[in-house]
């Protein structure tokens, strides 16, 4: 029961104790995979920029940031109402300015232009959408051709989520996302060890084809 209710508080945090200290283990544990794919994004002062599942907004921060260009336009996309609001709190100052715009929907259905979107990155995200290929699709969908979408995730520490059953069923596995994303457009498909503050974690790089 309760690793039921921690992997369901882990992928839509709730306004609620659990939700409370699932965003605080967001803030810390997160934070270097966060830095990390913002950095090896390569975000270009004119990009336009879309982070899935943003959660608490410490990747949305920091690469508002690095969006100085008038036309450099960063997106966040979260179906937690809870991170929604903590997000929007976070960074209040980019979006008054419009160089940041949110969004409290479902990635598999993103009120976003085809062809729109540069880079694309997450972290700690696609475990919980219930249907990859689909969400994959998506994805692909809103990405201008060549775009690239990074995803980092620490897989020995969601693999022992996996056999406590938090994660759940078999999404968790970078096999059976990278899949989706190949089944979806997708090129360049690879995941490679990184590291960053001496912490070793995983990278997995695509290309959308189009």
């Amino acid at each position: 029961m309760w690793a039921k209710k921690l992997g369901s508080q882990l992928g839509r945090p709730t306004r609620s104790v659990g939700g409370w200290l699932v965003s605080k283990l967001f803030k810390t544990r997160n934070k270097v995979l966060e830095e990390r794919a913002v950095e090896l994004c390569k975000i270009q002062p004119g990009d336009t920029v879309l982070e899935l599942g943003h959660g608490p907004g410490l990747g949305l921060e920091l690469a508002a940031k690095l969006l100085t260009a008038p036309t450099g336009h960063l997106i966040g996309v979260d179906y937690s109402e809870y991170m929604h609001q903590m997000a929007k709190e976070r960074v209040k100052e980019f979006l008054e300015n419009g160089k940041v715009t949110l969004h409290h929907c479902n990635v598999a259905a993103m009120p976003l232009k085809d062809s729109s979107v540069d880079k694309v990155f997450h972290c700690n995200c696609y475990y919980f959408w219930p249907d990859l290929k689909k969400t994959a699709l998506e994805i692909h969908r809103v990405m201008k051709p060549g775009g690239m979408i990074i995803t980092t995730l620490r897989h020995s520490h969601i693999a022992i989520l996996a056999a406590k059953r938090v994660m759940p069923g078999e999404n968790w596995r970078p096999e059976a996302y990278m899949a989706a994303l190949r089944d979806s457009g997708f090129t360049d498909v690879r995941m490679e060890d990184t590291q960053h503050r001496n912490i070793t974690f995983q990278a997995i790089y695509a290309t959308a084809l189009k």
